[in-house]
């Protein structure tokens, strides 16, 4: 059993998140990845910067976190390799190479599944000059900054997550789901509150998109108490801002964060993006 080697980190919020430093990936010894591993654990969110990998890199590398995870939508996977889903603006021969515009509104990945993704990890292969920001909040840190009969108040609501909801409402490409797609992706319930099973930490687990209920507050009253809780945790206080260069490696803990992408000038710039998700267990 490797020990996990100690590693150049510094925050990429006050408490929240670890830039990783001086590290090349794909030669890194088995400690040093260890200790990668330990830091995402950790913090919430990791970044490394500068790094060249390649598919088979990207694949080594997210199995150290766990099981890689199947996409929903199977269109933009890339060729050879179905666990690495391509984000981009690029067209060639006439036909788009990824996702556009994937991804923006708070929310956190595979809300609508039984055992949601437990990480998604970008990696950034071109990236415009300005805008295509990728914004973190931590759950874990709004949870804790409510007051205590806030929390009481919160404290075992569930929320009710739908796919085809989710798909037919949303701002680019919305679209009714076929039957096959419907009973592939039931609705869900899952806690607003959501303990990590790793370091035992609460945290807000709200989202957008895909909750259309809340279960024991429902109509207009629980919708608004979920609006005015995505408000709180994606205020200034609990968010990070990540601007993207070539190179970029993010990888984010679904169990504690919501995330969103930003928009930027399709007409001007290329974004491409591999993402990778790792399985999840159920939310409790």
């Amino acid at each position: 059993m490797t020990v996990a080697a100690a590693l150049a980190i510094q925050d990429l919020k006050a408490g929240f998140g670890a830039q990783i430093l001086d590290i090349a990936l794909p030669a890194a010894s088995d400690a040093e990845l260890d200790g990668v591993v330990d830091a995402f654990h950790h913090h919430g969110a990791i970044l490394i910067r500068d790094q060249a990998m390649t598919p088979d890199d990207l694949m080594a590398f997210i199995a150290r976190f766990g099981e890689p995870e199947d996409h929903t939508q199977t269109r933009f996977t890339l060729p050879g390799y179905p666990k690495i889903f391509i984000l981009s603006n690029r067209v060639v021969e006439g036909r788009p190479i990824g996702a556009h515009n994937d991804g923006v509104g708070w929310h956190t990945d595979y809300s609508y599944k039984p055992e949601p993704v437990m990480c998604t990890m970008l990696y950034c292969v071109e990236a415009p000059a300005e805008g295509s920001d990728t914004l973190l909040a931590d759950g874990c840190a709004a949870w804790n900054a409510l007051p205590p009969e806030k929390q009481a108040q919160l404290e075992g609501l569930k929320l009710h997550h739908s796919y085809k909801h989710f798909m037919a409402t949303r701002e680019f490409g919305a679209m009714v789901l076929s039957e096959e797609m419907a009973r592939a992706n039931p609705d869900v319930e899952h806690p607003l509150i959501r303990t990590h099973p790793a370091n035992g930490r609460k945290a807000l687990w709200p989202s957008t998109g895909t909750v259309t209920e809340v279960i024991g507050l429902p109509g207009p009253e629980g919708l608004a108490l979920i609006d005015e809780l995505v408000a709180f945790m994606t205020g200034d206080d609990f968010v990070y801002r990540h601007k993207w260069k070539a190179g970029d490696l993010l990888m984010w803990d679904n169990r504690c964060t919501l995330h969103t992408g930003t928009l930027y000038d399709d007409t001007q710039y290329f974004r491409t993006m591999h993402r990778l998700w790792v399985k999840g267990d159920k939310p409790y």
